[in-house]
């Protein structure tokens, strides 16, 4: 059994799953980082130097000046602020992530296939592209290399 599982273990998904994971925490908190002290202040300032941390709907009829004091009380609050820099955050996240995977696919641009076949210079068939006779009409043909340092 221990040997099944080290097998699926160091299968070459579930590494990649593991390095995935761990490098998605760590960009996670790049990420935070960028809408929190990059990305909000000036959104902030252009807002009249709101604090979106502090933006929450009392929902007890007690005053709270700050959300933390509200929290503190453990009164019922609802954290707009926290969803506004959340709705943020997913925002930058899925532009990184689209220009990454565009990236990524620019890069892995597709290679020209091989020609297989190649065509009889006498009866037009298609032939495999090594044949030195034509199947179909017995015709001799140039090899293959010489085919292809010709068209050089």
């Amino acid at each position: 059994m221990w040997k099944e599982l080290k097998a699926f273990l160091m299968r070459g998904n579930v590494i990649d799953l593991a390095v995935a994971v761990i490098s998605g925490a760590a960009f996670t908190a790049i990420v935070n980082s960028l809408v929190k002290d990059i990305i909000m202040p000036p959104i902030s300032v252009l807002l009249g130097g709101v604090d979106f941390t502090q933006l929450f709907i009392n929902l007890s009829s007690t005053h709270y000046d700050t959300l933390a004091a509200a929290q503190e009380a453990g009164a019922p609050t609802i954290n707009y602020g926290n969803f506004i820099a959340a709705v943020v955050n997913f925002l930058v996240v899925s532009t990184v992530l689209f220009f990454l995977i565009k990236g990524i696919n620019a890069a892995k641009k597709p290679r020209a296939e091989e020609p297989v076949t190649k065509e009889c210079p006498f009866c037009k068939s298609n032939i495999a592209i090594a044949a030195t006779r034509c199947p179909n009409c017995t015709s001799q043909l140039e090899p293959a290399d010489a085919v292809q340092e010709s068209q050089k």
